[in-house]
């Protein structure tokens, strides 16, 4: 059982990095193994619409990490995507890579996997930042890891977050909340069957 930790925040080992490894500390003491996926600083492609995703499940465009990282959550169990606050935004890196990820899911590969957001901020911003990373997961539906408040750290650098005592435990109960959900997932039956997809256009039907 492994949870895919993304690092959406340039900086390797942030204020972000600091968050998801308090995380990845309470996984592990629930025997549930974490891999770490860092988008890293090299430039990133936006989506171009060219619709060849939806043939191959992967973007047209292999000359950034996206299609690893497409890789990386298909063989994970779970997967909690952290970043920093950026205008009330998460890193905009990372949302275009998150844009071209989920819009090539054409076969939901992605239903069903549990998944969670984690932000990191100095002051402000940040629960609406973490309500855009949110929607990635529910329209792949995804369960929704929840935790004793909205998931976020303040601080300026990592030695700030770790005296955020509230953020170290709401980022420790997630981790144990994803840990409880994955077992009990295992443990259960198969997921509903789908339903055949409709796609309404708002139009006069001429």
């Amino acid at each position: 059982m492994k949870v895919l930790l993304v690092n959406g925040s340039p900086k390797q080992n942030g204020c972000t990095f600091t968050a998801l490894s308090e995380v990845a500390n309470a996984l592990d003491k629930n025997g549930v193994g974490s891999e770490w996926f860092h988008i890293g600083t090299k430039p990133v492609r936006g989506c171009v619409a060219c619709g060849k995703c939806r043939k191959t499940g992967l973007c047209i465009f292999d000359d950034d990490v996206c299609n690893t990282l497409t890789e990386k959550i298909n063989e994970a169990d779970g997967i909690i995507i952290g970043s920093p606050v950026y205008f009330s935004g998460p890193n905009g890196a990372l949302c275009a890579l998150l844009d071209r990820v989920f819009f090539s899911n054409y076969v939901q590969k992605f239903n069903h996997k549990p998944a969670a957001a984690v932000v990191s901020c100095r002051r402000a911003g940040s629960t609406a930042a973490l309500d855009r990373l949110n929607k990635y997961f529910t329209i792949a539906q995804m369960p929704v890891v929840s935790s004793s408040y909205w998931n976020m750290v303040h601080g300026n650098e990592p030695a700030h977050v770790l005296l955020d005592l509230e953020g170290l435990q709401i980022m420790r109960t997630l981790g144990n909340n994803m840990a409880w959900m994955l077992k009990n997932i295992e443990a259960g039956g198969p997921p509903p069957e789908a339903e055949k997809r409709w796609f309404t256009c708002f139009h006069d039907g001429k």
